[in-house]
Parts: structure tokens; C-alpha cells; sequence
């Protein structure tokens, strides 16, 4: 069995996210100030974590966002550009103010979430695209920092979402807010950094369809609530080898859409 956690960070503040307009994949900005000071803080906030692989949307502000965290952190790991990160296409309302998407998903009788504009991604199709970069992830951590001897084809799987690395933090665990809750015993680190929209639909394909462990007394509304700038997410997953590939055993959720490291930027 080898185990690893998965860090999902939105990228920081631009001013299209500070004037309410739509990015997606098409509006290829920069940070504003406030992101540039989001990512130093997030960046000192995980000082002492050690990420062995750092994945990255290919588009300017998720850069950006990763490089500032690596200046400000002791991670030494190569960015990857990943363009299976990118953030959902808005299709023809990329560009435009959030409202004139909703006021069209409204008129169709859609929420936004499911709504799909002209031009753009289905929800599916973006789930879709994060399940090809686990597929991808699993394999490279598993090439990379896994065990060397051939795939076990005797060993039994365990049922997914049920943690079976005992050196791993037991899912009911009382969290206690640090850069390193849920990293006790976990020998590996990967970082992704990634989009809004991206990361909802992510987390909500990691608990729905991997049947995903949730910690004790965790609500529905915070785990699948709107991911700030600069928000973290926290998975951990076990693999075993197999002749076909890597294959998912476990899955556990430690955290979702945190903000609290924002609240030191907020004091200054």
C-alpha cells in the first residue's frame, strides 16, 4: 500500500474576481495586489510543508499563485503545468459579470452550477478532466514514490473510503487548523493549484464518486461551499499496485475550502 495527500489550493485574488466578472479559461489574467499578498501569506503558511510534486493550471494566475508559494515556502519541488487543471470554459459569458450567467441559467430554469453557456464546459466534462488528472497523479506519485517490487496480485482491496495506512490520522480526528493537519504518517505531499469552479466540482467527484471519508461532524454546506482565493483543500489516498495500474483503495477528506491563514492578511 502506498499513501500520499493531495493539497488543492485556488489560485489568489485577480481584479476580475474582485469586479465579479467571469475568467474561466479564455480571460487569461494576472493577480491584483490582494492576490499577490493572499499567495505570500498562504505561501509563509505552509513553510514548513515539504510538497514532492507541485501541479499547475497553465494559466497566469495559477503560475503565479505557485510561484509565490514556492518563494515563501521551503518547497524545493519543480512546477508542472498542468493543462488538465485549466478552470471550466464560461464560454461566450467569459469576460462578463457573474450575473448575466446566472440571470441565463435563471432563464432556463437552471442553477449555475448545472447551467452550460454556449461555448462551454458541461460540469461533466470538467469532472471528466480532474478524473484523467488523478488517473495521471496516481500513476506518477505511484512511479515516483511508491513501493519497487512488482504489483501484488494476491492482495485483497479494501473497501474505499476506509483508511487502511495505520500510520495515517484516523478520519474522525479533531483538526486543529495547521498547515499539517492530516499529514501524520503520510510520507508524500503533492500540491495542486487550480481554479474556483474547478476545485467544487473536484471535491465534489472525490466524495461523491470515490466514496470518499468525511471528518466527524463535517456539514454539507462546508464541504462543498464556494472555494475562496487562496482556499485549501486537504484529500489523502491510499493505492496498491496492480498489472493494470494503480488502483485506489481509500480515500479521505481532511479539510475543504479553508480561509483562516487569510484572517493574519485581514488584521494588517
Amino acid at each position: 500500500m502506498f499513501t500520499f495527500s493531495l493539497t488543492l489550493i485556488r489560485h489568489g485574488e485577480t481584479q476580475y474576481n474582485r469586479d465579479g466578472l467571469l475568467q474561466g479559461q479564455g480571460v487569461d489574467t494576472v493577480l491584483s495586489e490582494t492576490g499577490i499578498q493572499q499567495c505570500e501569506v498562504v505561501g509563509r503558511y505552509f513553510r514548513d510543508t515539504k510538497f514532492s510534486n507541485v501541479f499547475v493550471s497553465d494559466l497566469q494566475r495559477t503560475i503565479e499563485t505557485a510561484e509565490i508559494i514556492r518563494r515563501n515556502s521551503r518547497s524545493a519541488a519543480e512546477i508542472v503545468l498542468e493543462p488538465l487543471l485549466r478552470e471550466r470554459s464560461f464560454g461566450i459569458f467569459e469576460g462578463r459579470a457573474k450575473e448575466d450567467l446566472k440571470n441565463a441559467a435563471n432563464a432556463c430554469g437552471q442553477s449555475c452550477r448545472d447551467f452550460t453557456p454556449p461555448g462551454g464546459e458541461t460540469p461533466s466534462e470538467v469532472r471528466l478532466r480532474f478524473k484523467k488528472f488523478l488517473k495521471v497523479l496516481f500513476r506518477q506519485m505511484l512511479d515516483e514514490h511508491g513501493p519497487s517490487g512488482p504489483a501484488d496480485s494476491a492482495e485483497v482491496e479494501s473497501e474505499p473510503g476506509c483508511c487502511t495506512n495505520g500510520d495515517a490520522d484516523p478520519s474522525g480526528a479533531e483538526l486543529t487548523g495547521s498547515a499539517d493537519d492530516g499529514l501524520h504518517g503520510v510520507p508524500v505531499h503533492a500540491l495542486g493549484v487550480s481554479h474556483g469552479t474547478y476545485i467544487n466540482i473536484a471535491i465534489r467527484h472525490i466524495v461523491e464518486d470515490l466514496d470518499c471519508s468525511l471528518p466527524a461532524g463535517m456539514k454539507l454546506s462546508q464541504l462543498f461551499c464556494s472555494c475562496p482565493n487562496t482556499g485549501i483543500s486537504r484529500f489523502v489516498f491510499t493505492l496498491r499496485k496492480s498489472e493494470a495500474g494503480p488502483v485506489l483503495s481509500a480515500a479521505r477528506c481532511i479539510f475543504t475550502n479553508r480561509k483562516h491563514h487569510l484572517e493574519t492578511q485581514t488584521a494588517q
